[in-house]
């Protein structure tokens, strides 16, 4: 029998390091010079919203938001294990982390690194827009390009959202 994937909150340690181990043998994070510890610490922050994909008892993939803070609806980190790039994993965490985003704040942000121009194509396909570059900004000679899906103004947002 066959399961499908599901995506849910991650489940503890054994979890969040596995999604460490898959990051830290991944581009962009090699080039970006973040390593296990870095990348432990940073999936165990209580201040991230740390989603998995799962098949059974294998972790597909994750992705990480920030829904607090100055700079809420930022998707921090997205990772699909190897063997299931391209088959529709990172799609549907994306598409996740929208409709939970989505419900609560008028955009979406993330970061693609300069040098990972199949990742910026995948994120223009979904409908993603440049809305600036931070040059150097994780390490020398390479930008990170922050891109953003918007439903509308914060301003209108939130008229919708109060009640009359």
């Amino acid at each position: 029998m066959t399961s499908e994937m599901i995506i849910r909150p991650i489940a503890g340690p054994s979890e969040i390091e596995s999604c460490a181990r898959m990051m830290a043998a991944s581009e962009p994070w090699v080039t970006l010079q973040r390593d296990y510890a870095a990348l432990l610490r940073n999936l165990s922050s209580p201040e991230r919203e740390i989603h998995v994909a799962v098949r059974g008892d294998e972790v597909l993939g994750f992705i990480g938001l920030n829904l607090h803070g100055g700079f809420v609806g930022y998707v921090q980190s997205i990772c699909v294990a190897p063997q299931w790039r391209s088959r529709a994993v990172g799609r549907k965490l994306v598409a996740f982390a929208e409709e939970r985003v989505f419900r609560e704040h008028p955009n979406l942000f993330i970061c693609v690194s300069s040098f990972n121009v199949d990742a910026q194509r995948f994120y223009r396909n979904l409908g993603y827009e440049v809305v600036g570059e931070l040059k150097n900004f994780l390490v020398d000679g390479h930008s990170e390009i922050l891109l953003r899906k918007t439903i509308g103004s914060l301003t209108e947002f939130r008229k919708k959202r109060t009640p009359v």
